[in-house]
């Protein structure tokens, strides 16, 4: 009978090391579960005010110093949306339908993330994106048309405004967004994405092309609420508006092909 490591007849130094290994693997999954629940967490449901924390309670809040000062708790309740849509079907889970415009309130594609409400900084404590007439030590390359007095052609051929500067950004060095002047009496001043813009040059010029959208929904695009700044928040409800309209734009973008 081999004895070594044996404390007793039944018990021994490897059976103690699986033991303690089993208790050290169940607490990594519960201490990653708690951890995993300060994003998302409580959840929320279409039944009014449930907020279901799942299997585990949640974990005791964890406090972030962000660069601004601020501090940020989690886990935290997220506010409750108020959604402009009705369910389809009448059990849980079916999809739902849009009841005004889906673009102007936030559903599908053109849903945003409700970031900070301040612009990004840069390691400078600089506003990270701002328009090139801010930026002055930024410039297009003489390589490239710079499309700044050209017309914005949206996707039904229509003239929706000129471009009347570029937003760069500082930390990336490149362009984010194209801003569009709406011609008067509107005299709105409308941000497209960069990656949703096209510049086409040709020997009369250039133009600079939208397909995303429509001309009459450059009215309704939300805009920054500073002229000189743009918001996370603001970058992200920008982004989804005009993305969105790949699929809401035209009713022939809606549903299947065939």
């Amino acid at each position: 009978m081999h004895t070594t490591g044996a404390i007793t007849n039944y018990i021994d130094v490897a059976q103690l090391t699986l033991y303690a290994f089993w208790i050290f693997f169940a607490g990594l999954i519960i201490y990653l579960i708690l951890e995993s629940k300060r994003e998302g967490f409580p959840m929320i449901t279409n039944r009014a005010g449930e907020r279901p924390n799942g299997i585990l309670p949640l974990p005791t809040p964890k406090i972030f110093k962000l660069r601004n000062g601020q501090t940020k708790a989690v886990p935290w309740a997220e506010p409750l949306d108020v959604l402009n849509v009705r369910p389809t079907s009448p059990w849980e889970g079916a999809p739902y339908e849009p009841l005004g415009n889906p673009m102007i309130d936030g559903l599908g594609p053109a849903a945003y993330t409700l970031r900070d409400p301040h612009p990004e900084l840069d390691y400078h404590g600089h506003h990270r994106t701002v328009p090139m007439r801010i930026a002055s030590d930024h410039w297009v390359a003489p390589e490239d048309p710079d499309p700044r007095g050209m017309d914005v052609i949206a996707c039904d051929g229509l003239v929706a405004g000129t471009v009347a500067d570029l937003w760069v950004d500082r930390t990336e060095l490149l362009c984010r967004f194209v801003e569009v002047a709406l011609p008067d009496p509107l005299a709105r001043h409308v941000l497209v994405p960069m990656e949703l813009v096209q510049v086409a040059v040709h020997a009369r010029g250039g133009v600079v092309k939208v397909v995303s959208v429509t001309a009459e929904m450059f009215k309704t695009a939300p805009v920054t609420e500073s002229p000189d700044a743009i918001t996370s928040r603001e970058e992200d409800r920008i982004a989804a508006y005009f993305a969105s309209g790949h699929l809401y734009a035209t009713p022939s973008r809606m549903g299947p092909l065939i």
